[in-house]
C-alpha cells in the first residue's frame, strides 16, 4: 500500500479528530475503561486540534487521498500518534515515527520521549523506547519512554517548529 506523508495543514483538522477519536474507541477500548476513553476524546475536538498545531509538528498520512494517520512533535515529545483502524498494522505508524525521528533529529534534539498508552507500548519499543516510568491521572496509565536519537539518520531538512512551543500541551 501507498502511504503519503506530510505536514499537516489546518484544514485536516476535523479529519485528523476523526482518525483519533476512532482509534481511541477501537484500539485503546481493551485497556482504558469507557469513562477514560470519553474523557480523552475531549482533548481531540477539532476546535482542540487546531489549537494543538498551532504549538506542535504535526504529520499526517494519506491512502488513496483520505487521511488515515497522524503523529505530532512537540518539543522532545512525541504526540498524538494514532491510525485509523482500517489502516492499523500496515506500517503507516512506523512510516509516520520516522518522519519523527528524522525531523527531531534535524532540529539537534538528542533524544525524544513519549508518553504511550498502555495500548501502543510494545510498539514503542520495537522502535528503541525505554520505559522510565507510569504516570496516573485518575485511571488513567500513561507509560513515559525515551530513545536516544544520536544514531538516527537525519534525512529531512531542518524546518522551524511552530511558535509558542513552550506551552504545555495535552
Amino acid at each position: 500500500m501507498d502511504y503519503e506523508v506530510r505536514r499537516a495543514s489546518i484544514e485536516d483538522a476535523e479529519a485528523i479528530s476523526t482518525v483519533i477519536i476512532a482509534a481511541l474507541r477501537e484500539s485503546n477500548t481493551r485497556d482504558y475503561p469507557p469513562e477514560v476513553i470519553v474523557q480523552v476524546e475531549t482533548s481531540f475536538s477539532p476546535a482542540n486540534v487546531k489549537d494543538l498545531m498551532a504549538k506542535r509538528w504535526v504529520f499526517v498520512a494519506s491512502f488513496d487521498g483520505q487521511l488515515v494517520a497522524t503523529a505530532s512533535l512537540h518539543g522532545t515529545a512525541v504526540r498524538s500518534v494514532f491510525v485509523s483502524p482500517q489502516h492499523q498494522g500496515r506500517g503507516v505508524r512506523r512510516m509516520l515515527m520516522d518522519v519523527i525521528h528524522a525531523r527531531a533529529a534535524s532540529a539537534g534534539i538528542k533524544a525524544l520521549r513519549v508518553p504511550s498508552s498502555i495500548t501502543a507500548e510494545g510498539f514503542y519499543r520495537t522502535l528503541g523506547y525505554e520505559k522510565i516510568r507510569d504516570e496516573l491521572h485518575g485511571e488513567e496509565c500513561t507509560i513515559v519512554m525515551e530513545k536516544s536519537l544520536s544514531a538516527e539518520p537525519v534525512t529531512t531538512p531542518p524546518e522551524s517548529p511552530p511558535t509558542d512551543s513552550h506551552i504545555p500541551a495535552t
